[in-house]
């Protein structure tokens, strides 16, 4: 199984070690909302609210949310996945 190193080179995930077993959170950013708390406490169901970006626009990919990588929302089966189109180099700092 391939991995992406922090360089963003694939490296397989046998080569690093004791490294491999470590649990990090990687996620998916598709936007954000700067909301006060009245509007937080305010939402109900169906409660819809626009996003800092555009539909067409990458999303984000965090790892323990330092950006890594961008990528296009893709739908796999019944499931959403994200395609990697960039890789940061190093990461972007947090």
């Amino acid at each position: 199984m391939n991995a992406i190193t922090p360089g963003g080179l694939q490296a397989d995930a046998g080569d690093l070690g004791a490294f491999g077993a470590i649990s990090v959170r990687l996620s998916v950013e598709v936007g954000a909302v700067r909301m006060t708390l009245r509007d937080v406490l305010a939402l109900q169901v169906g409660s819809v609210h626009s996003l800092d970006r555009r539909v067409d626009q990458p999303v984000d990919v965090l790892i323990n949310d330092r950006l890594i990588a961008r990528g296009e929302i893709v739908s796999i089966g019944d499931r959403f996945g994200v395609r990697l189109t960039e890789i940061v180099p190093g990461g972007a700092p947090g």
